[in-house]
């Protein structure tokens, strides 16, 4: 296949963040999972999630929305299963843990409208520096 074809990230934001997964400048957030900030305006965080297989994300809520696409992989947490192509849209009482599917790395691209909150120590006290 094509270097088009075999893209994980699409045309458009690959020109957004430089190229395809194994270009992006990723920066580690723990427990091997890592992201890539995209800036868009100062009413909404994006950015490029890389969740190895079987890792999961700590446990957090949120005080807005997120939107989920992913586009490669699959997670699951508690109100359903994602695979490549799929959106989970959650709301501001959502509370849940995703984690990736046991045979591939997950990328996805996530948008909140507000920051996330972590319901544990660690991840919350780290927060400010991942910037998550």
């Amino acid at each position: 296949p094509s270097a088009a074809t075999s893209a994980i990230v699409p045309q458009p934001l690959r020109d957004y963040v430089g190229g395809d997964v194994d270009t992006v400048p990723w920066r580690s957030v723990g427990g091997g999972v890592r992201q890539h900030v995209i800036t868009t305006s100062d009413k909404a965080w994006s950015r490029l999630l890389l969740i190895p297989p079987g890792r999961p994300v700590p446990e957090h809520g949120h005080r807005g929305r997120e939107l989920t696409l992913v586009l490669s992989g699959s997670f699951t947490d508690q109100h359903g299963a994602y695979s490549r192509g799929d959106m989970e849209d959650v709301a501001e009482d959502t509370v849940h843990s995703p984690a990736a599917g046991p045979s591939e790395n997950c990328v996805c691209l996530a948008i909140t409208d507000a920051p996330i909150k972590f319901t544990a120590l660690l991840p919350r006290l780290i927060q400010p520096f991942i910037r998550i």
